[in-house]
């Protein structure tokens, strides 16, 4: 980038991200009232979400690019600018010296990102109009789509053929195909999930020589099973979204000393700005994990002891206290649930992990060289798309933090290769994945063993003594009896809410996947003592994050089927 400050500029992670497509060429005519319709466009969209600064998304081209890019610098909003060809390159497509004068001066205040060459195409090849210059262009669009979490279209909504053209970029966000330009979007298996939670705003705009139109309102529209809807409103679903990327930003900057004073990072990592993400996602993760768990626990242990009074009244001690017991407990059990609910706990407990793992690999395959800024599919691209729309907001989070860590150089040596590998991987002995994997799993099965004999402890015990009770009934006294039958009551109740306890904490499925992992890791592990150059190192590592990224989606669908008992307390 540009700016030698881009290492201290605050995270895009945390950003609403506008991307911007539109005619090259405007009618004069038109250029104040649309310069003030995009200006009021970003005001409203900040004030609708003032915890996510906005950023523009801009590639600085004649017309449209530059009008809104204009637009947001006057409203001191941020802009990154990825510029599909050299500079020099560029300038050269600029017909208007009114337009060229202007890309240089916005230039000196946004961030640039300069997109590489499609692989097998040499500056020589893009020096001059043609096929290969028009698929670097719709490198550009795609590159903004994939990264931005609203794209704004200053489009006539006229189909084009056009490679790389406004029509060709609002179709690929919303469907995720460009017509054979560049590669599809995403691969084969996530094609097949639902569509997009991508959604655009749609800002009706002539081009120059139409006749005259009198200007329409802009709309937000998104796409399902290909059929386009329209909305005056953000529609429910996305403002939800950024409804949750909000409280994320919320959560972060509440707990900002606490996220900060965590061990110290590797150099490696603290480099790359992706993992500052990451280490409050994990840190948030963890916090809200233990909540959970205090909440599972106590929920638990409350139905048990209201499962207790209610036999000891029924057949122990008849007094009013009793009852006055049960209803107590109730109450706090009612009142331990509602404040989970009310803060959310388990679902930013299940959204964190999941943003976190994802930014894990994200972080580590930036750092190993394995995204380049002009690929045509990112990590965020195939990461939850099987899940409900509203987790967009991971992959928006994701999208960001791409963009952030596209601001540092990463080495491209072995060196750095090999560092990822310690650290993300490491040993059964020793510290990464691996070693968490191999520990956590021998620790699930601990607790899946120790609950499963505390369960059939209070089975046998039940049995016995009813046993006993059938055998010697003649012998008791009635009093006795009662007592009897209350506590076989009672170790039933203690079986069952144990059997519901242990399903809400899924031990032994935690414990199956996660020996998977460690197999997984330790495959990686030998591979790569194996490998014979940084590309093959770099294939594994690839192959590694996408097994990853798809046991933590299977993960997150599990736990989301088992979610906090507190409509059964």
């Amino acid at each position: 980038m540009t700016r030698a400050d881009t290492q201290e500029a605050p995270l895009l992670a945390h950003s609403l991200v506008v991307g911007v497509t539109g005619h090259r060429k405007l009618r004069d005519t038109d250029l104040p009232a649309l310069q003030s319709r995009v200006s009021s466009f970003l005001q409203e969209l900040q004030a609708r979400y003032p915890r996510l600064p906005v950023v523009l998304l801009s590639s600085l081209a004649e017309g449209s690019d530059q009008l809104a890019a204009q637009a947001a610098l006057d409203l001191g909003i941020r802009v990154v600018a990825p510029l599909p060809l050299p500079e020099r390159m560029y300038r050269e497509d600029f017909e208007d010296p009114q337009a060229l004068d202007g890309f240089g001066q916005q230039l000196r205040q946004v961030e640039a990102i300069e997109l590489p060459l499609e692989q097998g195409v040499w500056p020589e090849d893009v020096a001059r109009p043609g096929p290969a210059r028009d698929r670097q262009y719709a490198r550009s669009g795609v590159f903004v789509s994939s990264h931005c979490h609203v794209l704004l279209a200053l489009w006539d909504g006229k189909e084009s053929g056009s490679t790389g053209g406004t029509a060709q970029v609002v179709r690929y966000h919303l469907h995720g195909t460009l017509g054979g330009a560049v590669e599809r979007r995403y691969s084969a298996d996530t094609l097949l999930g639902p569509d997009r939670e991508s959604v655009v705003y749609h800002l009706p705009t002539a081009r120059q020589g139409d006749t005259d139109t009198p200007p329409l309102p802009g709309r937000w529209l998104t796409a399902e099973d290909e059929i386009v809807s329209s909305y005056a409103d953000p529609p429910p679903a996305f403002a939800r979204m950024f409804a949750r990327q909000s409280a994320f930003n919320v959560d972060r900057d509440k707990y900002a000393a606490e996220i900060a004073a965590q061990h110290e990072a590797s150099p490696g990592a603290r480099r790359c700005p992706i993992w500052r993400t990451f280490s409050a996602a994990d840190w948030l993760a963890r916090t809200c994990q233990r909540r959970v768990a205090r909440v599972l626990w106590i929920t638990y242990v409350l139905v048990a002891l209201m499962g207790f009074t209610f036999f000891t009244y029924t057949h122990v001690i008849s007094h009013d206290v009793v009852i006055y017991a049960f209803l107590t407990i109730f109450l706090v059990g009612f009142g331990v649930a509602t404040l989970a609910s009310r803060r959310q706990w388990q679902r930013k407990y299940l959204d964190y992990r999941t943003l976190a793992e994802g930014l894990r690999v994200q972080s580590y395959w930036r750092r190993a060289g394995l995204v380049q800024p002009g690929a045509p599919a990112f990590v965020h691209d195939n990461f939850l798309q099987k899940q409900d729309v509203e987790l967009g907001w991971i992959r928006n989070v994701m999208r960001g933090a791409s963009l952030d860590g596209m601001r540092v150089q990463v080495a491209d040596d072995v060196a750095e290769v090999d560092a990822v590998i310690r650290e993300w991987i490491g040993s059964a002995q020793s510290g990464g994945q691996l070693g968490y994997y191999s520990a956590a799993s021998l620790r699930r099965e601990r607790q899946h063993r120790r609950a499963e004999t505390l369960g059939l402890v209070c089975i046998t015990l039940g049995v016995g003594m009813s046993v006993v009770l059938a055998l010697f009934a003649r012998q008791f006294d009635d009093h006795l009896k009662h007592i009897l039958v209350s506590v076989m009551g009672i170790l039933s109740v203690a079986a069952a809410v144990h059997e519901a306890y242990m399903h809400k904490k899924a031990d032994k499925e935690l414990a199956r996947q996660f020996r998977f992992m460690q197999r997984i890791f330790a495959s990686a592990r030998r591979l790569l003592d194996g490998a014979r150059d940084k590309a093959e190192k770099r294939r594994i590592l690839a192959a590694l994050g996408e097994a990853a990224l798809t046991e933590h989606a299977e993960w997150s669908l599990m736990h989301r089927d088992r979610p906090l008992p507190t409509s059964r307390i």
